[in-house]
């Protein structure tokens, strides 16, 4: 760098240059000041004569990253910070606001990690409280400091000991925090009147900061909008005791400044979650409980700063926070609830009414009101509770503002439909069942009321030919679909707390009663034309939304011999007098979605989900046999009676479809219902084995054969025992199964074929629930995997060559994790004796093993890892290789063995335990056989020569491995330290001097202050350890590991 000048050119290059070839070269050209720990005076020379705001930056981001990812010496630490200190005093005032910012994040992170190292970094307080007493500019300085600490020390750092990082949150809330937001509730009341400045949001903000701290280290989700209660130390009692602390909260939320108000609204919800056991007595929590309804009684009365959309929102959880904290009895007891609850209620109504604006918001005073009813029935106390006087009215003004909002999205195409999403709809609803329920009879009455009068006019507009207004209809269909979605919550919610479901099934009955009945409509008529309609659609939907939570409260396995309350009430208004009459009610509706759907993929699905759901239950898979449409479907399950399975867009519900098929025809046990029922599948294999190789690739093969590959791993998904998948294995084999491997022979370059047979083989060859147990004079299981060399063999060998495309998870990588499962579950699957090939010569084993290495080595490594499924389906193979078929990899040549233990060593890396454990478990056997034949008393075999050639010419392999594994372990991240411990053992005894090099690599890497304990913790490892793998040894080390770690996280 020849002079300050050019260093200033390329920072201002770096922050504001439109040429991304100039950033770079600036990056890179200045990437030594963050790199290099000899370049920190520099930054400093930069910061103290740098007249450019973008080189002071650059030396503060470059220190920010010397900090960080090096261990600096003490001494350099603490003169960084005095530095930073004397620095924002003198030229604060002068620079601009990002370098600020920057500078007091450097000063904050050498702070938090010097906190544990040396008492004067924890003068930090202190010397902030300079900042304080000046003018202005240095008092924000001063706020910025102290709320970026507050931020620092609560926030976890990458790369950083979760247990460090967790003892120095603790020791600064215990020194530090209550200061700090003394002084943030100081300078809240100096500022009061400051008319809106800077300086007020500032320190609002602190005092957010600080009540926001995560007390206990629970690491709650920030995302999320629900807090538990706030943990508060005793020792901050003595500022609540103070009015004057909470009511300061409330005088800022007066100050219009949207930002200010909101961040006060956000301090006031947060003191209202804190723990019930903070304050001394009842007498002092009601005071605060009193006061906090008083203040925001007040809010309420005058709607001031409600106008603000983000106001609002934290307006309504500060309301919602008011029942998870305080009871009940409480609430009622507090001065002026009666008041308080009135408008309270009048909010709700009127938030509704805004369904447009306060959507989003609504829901958490709705949340409120199902927590107070759940509290009615143990209160114990004289006083009226004044709750059922509102519960009905916000129920009904809650169903026509639902009808009120459908309007507006029938004419505007760009309003969200919250309809549209039924999961989501769904959790928005989990407070009716509680409100409903408290008051059912009105509740209930009101909902019937409108169902009849809607249902009655959709009868009507059934029964026209043509339907004159197509928008009428569409708002009919919208309003019965809210409809059915409450009642399908309330349904859900069968036992509340304090409520006899018994007494109350008839009134359930009455609500589901008009679910049936709409059922009946809904495919009548001019309705009938509609499928293809999205309010039609949506209608459906929310029908199969209800039949789910109905069958779960009334006809799933643990309803089936109760609910006579319901039936017979349901008997009386339907005719419908048990389960077997719903159920055939039900599966008529099933049947006629996927007769009449075949394009509306997402009602398909939904209509298969609930098929597969009653199917898989052992009483009502039992009914479902007895009903005639079930047995239709059974044996006429083609696209001439269900269009959906021909349409390419509903292709992956296909599987869906036969595994529910199969469930069915396979609880009988019955070889002759299986062979009946084969029929339509068997049609189309014998169409596609006659068609000649000319037309086999036309459009018509291929989608007969994409919907028969589905189909198939459909069935074999439902072959839960040995004798099922005997059916099916004997029906594919030999006749059907050549026609996969014709499959792939003929489209291997299109994955939307080559994908469905490779996962049909994938599922046939998975010895699930051992439901693939051959007779001991069966050779089914050698056949299968012959069937089985030869399909990957195809696959491989076809691939390999192709040209790579943009996409190459689709292209390749897809089928080639598919095919590593397939061979790991073959391999895995204990029906094959692995030997008997290489015994008679068959190359079946061998040509599989060989083109699954093939295609795994045609993966770069950076892809290998970058996919998780191609990622666990590799590594599992390798695990499976090392356990069970090592001689294969030690007789690998030296380059692709040691890229194998390489790609083990990155999953030891990687964040995913399960990986991590299979690495660790192929490198234990790996080490093993090493132990027992090269340093033990085994003979040497073979193959334990060929592992010692490999070796000796990567003398770095088990050093590697051993450091790995050893920085794995002292992560607190790491969850399978049992499974990591195995592989160490056996590499620590191959060679004391690898375990000698790795402790020197690791003490290292760590501080000098540091490195003595740590180095005695290592030592300490192998106490009583024999020079053995049996089972003691390897207990004990694991007991010294635990310990190790243990010691690890408490230097």
């Amino acid at each position: 760098m020849e002079s300050l000048a050019q260093l200033e050119v390329l920072c201002e290059k770096l922050y504001n240059s439109q040429d991304s070839a100039e950033r770079a070269h600036a990056e890179t050209t200045l990437k030594c000041f963050s790199t290099n720990t000899d370049y920190v005076s520099q930054c400093q020379y930069i910061l103290d004569n740098a007249s450019s705001s973008y080189a002071l930056m650059m030396a503060s981001s470059s220190l920010l990253k010397q900090v960080t990812d090096h261990s600096l010496p003490l001494q350099l630490r603490l003169e960084i910070r005095n530095y930073l200190v004397s620095y924002l005093a003198r030229r604060g005032e002068k620079l601009e606001p990002f370098v600020i910012g920057s500078l007091i994040q450097l000063f904050c992170r050498v702070t938090k990690l010097g906190w544990l190292d040396d008492d004067r970094f924890r003068e930090v307080v202190k010397e902030t409280a300079n900042f304080l007493s000046q003018v202005p500019c240095h008092f924000a300085i001063g706020l910025k400091i102290l709320n970026q600490l507050v931020t620092e020390m609560n926030k976890p750092l990458h790369g950083f000991l979760v247990s460090r990082q967790r003892r120095i949150a603790v020791s600064f809330r215990d020194h530090c925090l209550l200061q700090i937001f003394q002084i943030s509730i100081n300078s809240m009341q100096q500022l009061k009147n400051d008319g809106g400045s800077k300086l007020q949001e500032l320190a609002v903000s602190l005092s957010l900061s600080c009540l926001s701290f995560d007390f206990l280290g629970t690491s709650l989700d920030e995302s999320s909008d629900e807090v538990g209660a706030v943990q508060m130390p005793v020792s901050w009692r003595t500022v609540f005791e103070d009015p004057l602390s909470l009511q300061i909260f409330f005088d800022y939320y007066e100050i219009t400044q949207s930002q200010v108000s909101k961040e006060a609204l956000e301090c006031l919800s947060k003191l209202a979650s804190v723990r019930r056991s903070f304050f001394k007595d009842e007498t002092s929590r009601v005071k605060f409980l009193t006061q906090l309804m008083m203040g925001t009684k007040e809010i309420l009365l005058t709607g001031k700063g409600l106008s603000d959309h983000d106001n609002y929102n934290v307006f309504c959880r500060l309301l919602a926070r008011f029942k998870f904290n305080f009871q009940l009895t409480e609430l009622i007891n507090a001065e002026g609830y009666s008041d308080w609850i009135c408008l309270v209620a009048d909010f709700t109504m009127k938030s509704l009414h805004l369904w447009q604006w306060a959507s989003s918001s609504v829901y958490y005073v709705l949340g409120l009101w199902s927590r107070l009813v759940s509290s009615v029935p143990y209160l114990k106390v004289d006083k009226p509770n004044m709750v059922e006087n509102y519960v009905p009215g916000i129920i009904e003004v809650f169903i026509s503002t639902r009808f009120d909002s459908l309007q507006s999205s029938l004419t505007d195409e760009l309003l969200e439909d919250p309809l549209d999403n039924v999961e989501l709809l769904q959790d928005q609803l989990d407070f009716l069942p509680y409100l409903c329920r408290f008051k059912y009879d009105a509740c209930s009455s009101y909902i019937v009321k409108m169902m009849d009068s809607i249902l009655q006019k959709y009868m009507e507009q059934a029964n026209l030919q043509v339907c004159s207004d197509n928008s009428e209809l569409s708002m009919t269909e919208a309003k019965l679909t809210w409809l059915v979605h409450i009642i399908a919550a309330i349904v859900k919610t069968k036992q509340i707390p304090g409520y006899s479901g018994e007494l109350q099934e008839p009134l359930d009955a009455e609500l589901s009663a008009r679910v049936f009945q709409l059922i009946n409509i809904t495919d009548k008529g001019a309705h009938t034309q509609r499928y293809g309609v999205i309010s039609k659609q949506r209608l459906d939907r929310a029908i199969l939304t209800f039949v789910q939570h109905f069958k779960k409260s009334y006809i799933g396995d643990q309803a089936m011999h109760s609910s006579r309350e319901l039936f017979a009430r349901l008997s009386d208004l339907l005719g419908l007098q048990n389960h077997l009459q719903v159920l055939s009610a039900i599966v008529g509706k099933i049947a006629m979605n996927l007769r009449c759907y075949s394009r509306c993929k997402e009602v398909i699905d939904h209509t298969l989900s609930l098929f597969l759901e009653l199917t898989s239950g052992y009483m009502t898979g039992k009914q479902l046999l007895k009903l005639d449409t079930v047995k239709f479907i059974i044996s006429h399950h083609n696209k001439e009676n269900f269009p959906f399975l021909e349409e390419p867009e509903c292709f992956r519900s296909r599987t869906v479809f036969y595994h529910t098929i199969g469930l069915l025809i396979f609880a009988e046990d019955s070889l002759l219902k299986f062979r009946s029922s084969m029929d339509p599948l068997l049609q189309v294999s014998v169409s596609l084995e006659s068609t000649p190789d000319a037309m086999f690739r036309s459009d018509i093969v291929k989608f007969a054969l994409i919907g028969l590959m589905r189909d198939l791993r459909g069935l074999a998904i439902a072959t839960n025992s040995r004798k099922t998948y005997g059916f099916l294995f004997d029906w594919l084999y030999p006749a059907r199964i050549p026609l996969l491997l014709r499959g792939i022979s003929h489209y291997i370059d299109l994955p939307e074929v080559t994908t469905p047979i490779l996962k049909c083989m994938a599922e046939l060859v998975w010895n699930r629930a051992q439901r693939l147990t051959f007779d001991s004079s069966s050779p089914n299981g050698i056949l299968l995997f012959r069937e089985v060399s030869k399909l990957i063999t195809a696959y491989g060998s076809g691939i390999l060559p192709l040209p790579n495309k943009a996409d190459m998870y689709t292209f390749k990588y897809k089928g080639i994790w598919i095919c590593l499962t397939i061979l790991t579950r073959a391999l895995s699957g204990d029906y094959v004796n692995f030997g008997v090939f290489e015994l008679y010569g068959d190359r079946a084993f061998a040509d599989a093993l060989d083109i699954a290495l093939k295609m795994t080595l045609s993966i770069p490594s950076s892809d290998l890892l970058a996919f998780p499924k191609l990622a666990r389906a590799y590594y599992a193979f390798m695990e499976i290789l090392f356990n069970n078929h090592l001689v294969f990899i030690v007789n690998l040549d030296t380059s692709t063995f040691v890229y194998l233990i390489g790609s083990l060593d990155s999953g030891l890396k990687g964040l995913d335990e399960k990986i991590s454990s299979q690495c660790a478990s192929a490198i234990d056997h790996l080490a093993t056989l090493y132990f027992l034949h090269i340093t033990g008393e085994s003979p040497a075999s073979p193959a334990a020569h060929n592992l010692v050639r490999h070796i000796t010419e990567c003398p770095g392999l088990f050093p590697q491995i051993l450091k790995t594994l050893f920085e794995a372990v002292m992560s607190d991240e790491c969850g399978n330290q049992w499974g990591l411990s195995r592989p160490m053992l056996s590499l620590i005894l191959i060679n004391e001097e690898i375990f000698a090099n790795a402790k020197s690599q690791i003490l290292a890497s760590h501080p000098a202050d540091q490195q003595q304990l740590l180095s005695e913790s290592f030592d300490k490892l192998m106490t009583d350890i024999t020079r053995s793998l049996d089972s003691n040894s390897r207990d004990k080390f694991t007991q010294n590991l635990n310990r190790f770690k243990n010691e690890i996280r408490k230097s």
